[in-house]
């Protein structure tokens, strides 16, 4: 730690970045599966993020860290709340590693119990989930020319069920993921095939918009940035939308999922928001269902991974059995939106 705040301050970009005197102190945060995060406090008290990879990564996550510095730059004076990019060093002699200084958001990411008036008051709740929405859609307005090269948008639709059915088929490999491994998954398939709309829309995609991906504002029911976006890419916007509301919990979903926070009262319900997105975007949703089933496939696919890692003995095997478990609801509610 201490060669990194002396690296640091011998970096010459420290003289661009807001605040005034030496770097005092770099403290872990958490947060980010990835990437490491730090505060960096400047002996003036300014308070910055600083982001990197991990340091006993492969190459693949400086790539999407490189990504997403990318995308943060192209954000600027957009609508979209996002951490202002103040530096994107892909030079891996100041740290080692690629590296970017963010801005410091105030603010909390909700899970769990929510703090004060977001507890106390309906209405902020509600405000809230509409604004993660606005979010999304602000985001969908945003010219993805300059980053056509992180996603080949030719295709793009019909791309996604193959691809991620390829990556479950993969873990067949293994006797016991096979048989624990859901029946619905090439019913699923089928259907994404069979009901693939004829056109989308091409812009920037967040790729992992969820809770755990954005921090509400302590002071008013506000979305205060979206994060981590080292898995964005170009593609159709409608994923992210999709890909919020497999979050959402309505009382007809299946069983076995409980809402990531609470109080969940009085929250909008999945169709409210996909017509407040329309609203705001002027995009046709009349073939939603279809994004929301993709979204649980997709979703359900990548915990599978882990899964399959975890009955491989790389990762915890309590994760493992618990994002299966959460995997099971996915299925589940992909064949309810099929029906």
């Amino acid at each position: 730690m201490n060669s990194d705040l002396d690296r640091l301050n011998a970096w010459p970009g420290l003289a661009d970045l807001p605040g005034d005197g030496p770097i005092a102190e770099l403290t872990p945060i958490t947060g980010g599966a990835q990437n490491l995060l730090f505060v960096l406090r400047r002996t003036d008290g300014t308070e910055l993020v600083l982001r990197r990879p991990g340091r006993h990564l492969s190459a693949g996550a400086s790539d999407a860290f490189r990504r997403e510095s990318r995308v943060l730059a192209a954000l600027a004076d957009t609508g979209v709340p996002h951490p202002r990019l103040y530096a994107g060093v892909q030079d891996e002699s100041a740290l080692g590693a690629p590296f970017s200084v963010l801005e410091k958001i105030d603010g909390f990411t909700p899970r769990g119990r929510l703090p004060g008036r977001y507890a106390d008051d309906p209405e902020w709740r509600r405000t809230v989930a509409f604004d993660l929405v606005d979010g999304a859609a602000e985001l969908a307005k945003v010219d993805a020319s300059g980053l056509a090269d992180l996603g080949r948008a030719e295709g793009w639709l019909e791309r996604q069920t193959p691809k991620y059915l390829k990556m479950l088929h993969g873990y067949r490999e293994s006797v016991t993921y096979r048989e624990n491994e859901s029946r619905d998954v090439d019913a699923v398939a089928d259907w994404l095939t069979a009901h693939t709309p004829e056109r989308g829309a091409i812009g920037i995609v967040h790729g992992d918009l969820q809770f755990a991906n954005v921090m509400f504002a302590h002071d008013a029911p506000r979305l205060a940035a979206i994060v981590d976006w080292e898995m964005a890419s170009v593609g159709d916007p409608l994923l992210d939308l999709a890909w919020i509301l497999t979050a959402w919990r309505e009382k007809d979903d299946p069983p076995g999922s409980e809402p990531q926070f609470q109080p969940w009262d009085d929250m909008p319900s999945r169709a409210e928001l996909v017509a407040h997105y329309a609203e705001l975007t002027g995009r046709d949703v009349s073939a939603f269902r279809w994004y929301q089933v993709l979204a649980c496939f997709r979703l359900a696919a990548l915990l599978e991974g882990t899964y399959a890692r975890a009955l491989a003995g790389k990762v915890d095997a309590r994760l493992g059995e618990g994002l299966h478990t959460y995997a099971g609801w996915l299925w589940a509610k992909a064949r309810q939106e099929m029906d």
